[in-house]
């Protein structure tokens, strides 16, 4: 679907008693929650006001391992799933961390293999293009900075690398700073029902209407097809001339404020703001 046929509905307009009846958050990390590169603290206030008003929180992310690591066991979350759907993790007091990946560890030592190749013919091939600063704490992608630490490359040179991961068999993903690439058959709504099914024991098709997904980029857009309440953060206009599955919803702000703003709109439709 192109997006530059989509008429935006603000988020404003969605009903209180959809909200009301919200039991899950999940959201995208970067240019979600972050706000120019940094976590703004009203966007992780808003993760740990959802918390205790008992919602479910699940970052979806692009991601490392290291990070999801990380953010499992100290961030006000319940579980985060990682490297655009390679894996699930969640922690807690109880039971510890859990781990569950969507392919074997011979599978994904592999494809690491087959990714350490990959990216030797995508830095010869494009020339501006680096590894991303996160690579070495990842398990199963290959992730091609082309905004995060150095000048954004042209989407010429972004189309460029998504066509080197395709030519060689591989997926690849377009986040608002990575071009992230895997070899395998999983993305991040599949590990999202692997997650709702092993640790909520809930299907995720009768549980939608529980849910609410907030993004900002292309590569959220399986999530945005499959959810009928899926929220873009404001900044996602900036891909309304590329043809990807577009939100239901926008907000008028963007990124932590985008998704604090989601957050309170929830809070306030259940009574508890």
């Amino acid at each position: 679907m192109a997006t530059n046929a989509w008429e935006p509905e603000e988020f404003s307009g969605i009903g209180t008693d959809v909200l009301a009846g919200i039991d899950f958050v999940l959201t995208d990390i970067d240019d979600t929650l972050t706000t120019s590169g940094r976590l703004p603290a009203l966007a992780y206030e808003a993760l740990e006001r959802l918390q205790k008003a008992g919602i479910s929180v699940i970052p979806v992310t692009g991601r490392p391992a290291g990070w999801c690591d990380m953010i499992a066991r100290l961030w006000p979350v319940d579980a985060v799933v990682g490297e655009n759907g390679a894996f699930y993790f969640a922690c807690s007091l109880q039971s510890g961390m859990i781990r569950e990946f969507a392919q074997s560890s011979e599978k994904r030592c592999e494809g690491r293999q087959r990714l350490d190749r990959l990216a030797e013919t995508i830095l010869a091939s494009v020339p501006g293009a680096r590894l991303s600063a996160d690579q070495k704490f990842r398990e199963a992608d290959l992730a091609i900075d082309f905004a995060e630490d150095g000048p954004r490359l042209s989407d010429k040179d972004i189309a460029r690398i998504v066509t080197c991961f395709e030519e060689a068999g591989a997926v690849a993903k377009v986040s608002s700073i990575h071009v992230n690439g895997w070899f395998g058959h999983y993305d991040k709504l599949a590990m999202t029902r692997c997650l709702f099914s092993r640790h909520y024991g809930l299907d995720l098709d009768t549980a939608d209407r529980n849910v609410i997904f907030v993004g900002d980029s292309p590569n959220d857009a399986p999530m945005f097809g499959f959810f009928q309440n899926s929220v873009g953060v404001a900044n996602f206009a900036d891909f309304l001339d590329a043809e990807v599955t577009p939100p239901k919803w926008i907000t008028r702000q963007a990124g932590g404020a985008g998704f604090a703003e989601v957050a309170d709109a929830i809070l306030r439709a259940r009574g508890d703001q």
